[in-house]
């Protein structure tokens, strides 16, 4: 769990402003010296600009992601951010993302095996490099702490806005995609409880496009919808600021944030 989640975890009378940023202060020290912090800084830099004017889509992992046409998509030849467990759609089909992402300490961990044998490029959370092998293929992201912020280059920090979508967008922006389509972001959880809440799965998941995506007593983060959405609205102004967009091509769902298209649509 990151700083920002134990926060809410862990609600104080009082916040001593000073230790909050010494830790910080500390805590990108602590990164920056690390030999796979400068590693993955000089990759996550190859991949800048290298996919300018061009379109991606961002496979996010609620339920309506089972409406997507995976072969169509295979067939599109277009450049896509699997997220999180993204690895239990493989069962149902050939395709198979550009790259994955994923920063929550619990998915890491839980997908670690997975993690560890894949060839497909992951940005996975500094913290998780305890779990995680640092290969040719794995980029270490650091997560800075901060409010309504986008990084348009994801060498140095990104900024987690209660959601790894949101950091797939960064990394989009990062790229130098012009047009991002969103498809399977639900935004809405049958889950209910504090958001940020850790709790424990129950035998099933109604909340993502697996039934097992967390399910069968592993521990999971309750969503953060308003602060997700609020981070979403930064996402959508800094890419139109740059004359870029983000669209939402989910079937259903409650995100209103984004102009919605139906995906067939944003391929023409």
């Amino acid at each position: 769990m990151n700083r920002e989640q134990d926060l809410y975890k862990k609600p104080r009378s009082t916040i001593n402003p000073y230790r909050s940023a010494i830790n910080m202060i500390l805590f990108r020290i602590f990164w920056d010296m690390h030999p796979y912090s400068w590693l993955s800084r000089k990759k996550i830099k190859n991949w800048k600009d290298r996919f300018l004017n061009q379109k991606a889509v961002i496979l996010c992992n609620g339920p309506s992601l089972n409406k997507v046409n995976f072969e169509r998509l295979k067939e599109m030849k277009v450049f896509t951010f699997g997220l999180n467990k993204i690895n239990l759609l493989f069962k149902k089909t050939k395709f198979r993302p550009s790259v994955i992402v994923a920063v929550n300490p619990y998915v890491i961990e839980q997908n670690a095996q997975f993690y560890n044998t894949t060839k497909i490029p992951l940005f996975i959370d500094s913290q998780g490099k305890k779990k995680i092998k640092f290969q040719k293929n794995v980029h270490f992201l650091h997560s800075a702490d901060a409010y309504r912020t986008f990084a348009k280059d994801c060498s140095i920090s990104v900024y987690q806005g209660h959601t790894v979508t949101y950091v797939a967008m960064q990394l989009a922006f990062h790229m130098g995609f012009k047009e991002v389509a969103l498809v399977g972001c639900d935004h809405t959880f049958a889950t209910k409880g504090p958001a940020n809440k850790t709790v424990i799965a129950e035998k099933k998941d109604p909340n993502h496009f697996d039934p097992s995506y967390f399910a069968n007593g592993v521990k999971w983060q309750l969503p953060d919808i308003i602060g997700s959405e609020l981070h979403y609205e930064v996402a959508r102004d800094t890419f139109e600021r740059h004359g870029r967009k983000i669209v939402n091509c989910t079937e259903g769902g409650n995100l209103e944030v984004f102009t919605r298209q139906p995906l067939i649509n944003f391929f023409k």
